[in-house]
């Protein structure tokens, strides 16, 4: 059924109204932190900025350790990416290659934990760390964005394996390559997209998470790149606009960048996970 041209131009006018939607927020930041102090003041705001300063990002950097802060980030995102993978990698393609009960089970409880809000989980995680003496540390945080970036990566990764054809190791098989010999050399890399796009979504929700390392991390020294930005609201709620924009503008750069290059690989492994078993 074809559709008329009155029609199509309407729905792409759709879209570009809710890119726009999307992008508002993201713009008014960027020219909120290149505004000076009199523009910000100002009761008639204008989207360009008439007199583009980088003084608030001098602010933003003399006022929080936002390096520090972001290098804590980093190393919390990375840890957690990596570690996460190395477990979602072999338990998802047990549960691709098993068609059993256990495995579709085990799948549907991956599925159904999405739901949880985390605030079932804070008490008993924070109990938890605390009984292993990880409260108020970078590794104790790595543990429970871990478990917090596990049921999607997993989820991804079936869908991965599921997409890799079982004939190609039937054959190999067939050819006397062992079961070793196989994953390494034929299915590890046709699975190397799938794993590299988990491990950067992994990577992002990491970096961008605040509940968590809000309630876990105490010291200033140890808080992430989404804690410090807080502090730039004062203790009534005042926020310092010109420098936090900045700092925010900032912290948003590396998921807008890791995004850009894994859009289209997130899509093909949604896809991926939607074919049937």
């Amino acid at each position: 059924m074809k559709t008329g041209k009155g029609a199509r131009a309407g729905q792409y006018l759709a879209l570009l109204a809710y890119l726009l939607f999307l992008a508002f927020p993201f713009l008014w930041l960027v020219s909120t932190a290149f505004k000076p102090a009199r523009e910000l003041a100002s009761l008639h705001p204008t989207w360009i900025p008439k007199d583009p300063t980088l003084a608030n990002f001098r602010q933003a950097f003399d006022e929080q350790p936002l390096l520090r802060a972001a290098l804590n980030s980093l190393a919390a995102a990375l840890g957690a990416a990596l570690i996460a993978v190395l477990i979602a990698t072999p338990m998802a393609y047990v549960l691709a290659r098993r068609r059993t009960l256990l495995a579709k089970a085990a799948t549907g409880w991956v599925v159904v934990s999405q739901a949880f809000p985390f605030v079932l989980v804070i008490i008993p995680l924070f109990l938890l760390l605390k009984n292993l003496r990880l409260i108020d540390s970078v590794p104790g945080l790595v543990m429970v964005y871990v478990v917090w970036a596990l049921p999607f990566a997993l989820w991804m990764l079936v869908g991965y394996v599921r997409a890799v054809p079982a004939e190609l190791e039937e054959a190999a098989a067939v050819d006397g390559a062992s079961r070793v010999r196989t994953l390494v050399s034929i299915t590890a890399p046709l699975l190397a997209p799938g794993i590299v796009a988990t491990a950067l979504f992994a990577f992002i929700s990491a970096w961008n998470e605040f509940f968590f390392a809000l309630v876990l991390l105490k010291t200033p020294e140890k808080q992430t790149l989404p804690v410090v930005l807080t502090h730039f609201i004062g203790a009534e709620g005042v926020a310092d606009l010109g420098p936090l924009a900045a700092a925010a503008f900032l912290a948003t750069l590396p998921s807008l960048v890791v995004f850009a290059i894994i859009q289209k690989r997130i899509t093909g492994g949604m896809l991926a996970g939607a074919v049937k078993s």
